[in-house]
């Protein structure tokens, strides 16, 4: 049996149709079942998040591997990002050891460092150490920006295009190598059943490097509003904006400083699309998976 976290995701949906294709049996810990679509009859249902340590142990029962992608890149109110990330992570893992599990697939971030500015990647950081330092067999998984299209990302930037000018926080000069979430979840099916993937660190990275402001100008196109000029919003400003929007919206503001703060780190590897060569994937382009190039 395998464990799925954060099967509803960017990335979780396009693994969950490649995992049950291959007959797989496969439990996910989701909050709302309906989320997993025609998905969720092919599936064992465990209730329950991260928030909810308790649920991981009868969602951990007969499981021998676990893939661990679920993460929350801003603070909601059954806890904090450092809480939902990292802490859920090593209460994961312990409870895993607990449960008798082999092997632990973990999802990390490339750039991940407990010396980053932002909060998800020092989460993120610690979240692998536990992993690392555990005693499961395991492979960690290090993306740069994941995207899909009609994925959270790509629609707030549609929404935005709307507007008569297009605000990105900062210098946008921050880069990234964006892959493709169904190219990210073809190295997990590859990864899987190779015992000389345990133990490794896979950074994914897509075959272009973009800076922030080239992925917005690349989504633009996509969406058919290539005309809209772009206005760079210094960061103070920003950081300001967002932090009252989020005081007076809560959970449903349209985002947040935590958020566009991301923007502002690098998530690049020098080995470019090596690793997910090593595992017989070429990932595409984003021109190309947008139909831009």
């Amino acid at each position: 049996m395998l464990l799925l976290t954060g099967a509803t995701g960017t990335i979780g949906l396009p693994l969950l149709r490649r995992l049950t294709a291959t007959g797989m049996p496969v439990r996910c810990l989701v909050r709302d079942p309906r989320r997993l679509g025609a998905e969720r009859v092919r599936v064992q249902i465990a209730l329950g998040d991260l928030a909810d340590h308790l649920s991981f142990r009868h969602a951990l029962r007969d499981v021998d591997t676990v893939v661990h992608l679920a993460a929350t890149i801003r603070d909601q109110p059954g806890g904090s990002i450092e809480e939902l990330n990292g802490v859920a992570t090593w209460r994961l893992v312990r409870a895993a050891e607990r449960a008798g599990v082999r092997r632990f697939l973990f999802f990390s971030a490339l750039g991940a460092s407990t010396r980053s500015r932002a909060r998800l990647m020092r989460a993120k950081a610690l979240a692998e150490r536990a992993v690392v330092e555990s005693s499961l067999e395991h492979i960690v998984f290090a993306p740069s920006l994941t995207y899909s299209p009609g994925d959270p990302f790509l629609r707030l930037l549609e929404r935005i295009t709307l507007l008569p000018v297009v605000p990105i926080s900062g210098s946008g000069k921050a880069t990234y190598q964006p892959i493709w979430a169904e190219d990210v979840a073809d190295c997990v099916m590859a990864a899987l059943p190779q015992p000389d993937a345990l133990g490794a660190r896979f950074e994914l990275a897509g075959p272009e490097t973009l800076t922030y402001q080239d992925i917005v100008e690349t989504a633009m196109r996509s969406f058919g509003r290539r005309r809209r000029p772009i206005v760079k919003v210094p960061t103070a400003v920003t950081r300001r904006v967002l932090q009252t929007v989020e005081l007076l919206t809560g959970p449903a503001a349209f985002a947040t400083w935590d958020e566009a703060e991301l923007f502002e780190v690098p998530m690049a590897s020098r080995h470019g699309t090596a690793d997910a060569e090593r595992l017989g994937v070429v990932p595409k382009s984003m021109r190309a998976v947008l139909g831009t190039g």
